[in-house]
């Protein structure tokens, strides 16, 4: 690929991505102080993560579309994606049941359309900004099977609360067909080998039903909610 070229007031050959790069922080300010004043007036959030590409038939799209229902009956807004599968199942089951529904959309190549359940849709250029703002004012996370995407969102709530970045917050796994290999392999080669202490695999949970989910979230807000942030 050859590298565009541009040239200072001193007649001195630059790279253009040097000339781009300052404005490029104006747009990411931007997208933290749009985002943040949108969000910063919630209810109290639970993330909600899963596949894309999950069909409106799927067991898991309505146990996520049941989630969403039984989130806003007890109080707490939800946050996805903003995309279809998962994402829209718990948009759907929140803004059905007259709740909090954000969608925090990305901007793709293959262009992610927004699920037409939220009730506070914001876009995001770069991933990373979004990522923040997934957890900034959650106070609970809630990962569906799903593939690199979801596994990244996960690992990343994980990390986040393993090194005391964010307060420590529920991470509830759903599916135990899917989950449960994944928590054995971690077992045996993470903890076996002391790439993690072992009590870094119980951060999470896994369970089978948005019912379950519930019970956990009540159990570990039973008295009160704690912010995640730290140095988020």
């Amino acid at each position: 690929m050859l590298e565009s070229k541009m040239f200072s007031k001193q007649g001195e050959y630059c790279p253009q991505f040097t000339q781009e790069d300052p404005w490029r922080i104006f747009r990411i300010m931007a997208e933290f102080v749009d985002s943040f004043d949108s969000m910063n007036s919630a209810p109290p959030l639970i993330t909600v993560f899963g596949s894309a590409r999950t069909e409106p038939t799927d067991d898991y799209y309505l146990s996520a579309e049941q989630l969403g229902r039984l989130l806003v009956e007890n109080k707490y807004g939800v946050v996805t994606g903003g995309g279809p599968g998962i994402m829209e199942a718990a948009n759907k089951g929140a803004f059905e049941a007259g709740g909090y529904s954000a969608g925090l959309n990305i901007k793709l190549p293959m262009e992610q359309e927004p699920n037409p359940y939220q009730t506070e849709s914001i876009d995001f250029r770069y991933f990373f900004i979004r990522k923040v703002c997934f957890l900034k004012y959650s106070i609970g996370a809630v990962v569906y099977p799903g593939g690199f995407g979801t596994m990244d969102e996960f690992f990343e709530s994980v990390v986040l609360v393993q090194t005391e970045k964010i307060n420590k917050i529920p991470i509830v796994l759903v599916g135990k067909e899917f989950w449960e290999p994944l928590d054995s392999w971690m077992r045996d080669q993470f903890v076996k080998r002391n790439l993690i202490s072992p009590e870094d695999v119980e951060l999470y949970t896994i369970v089978d039903s948005a019912e379950e989910v519930i019970e956990h979230l009540a159990k570990c807000h039973k008295y009160g909610f704690q912010s995640t942030i730290k140095n988020l």
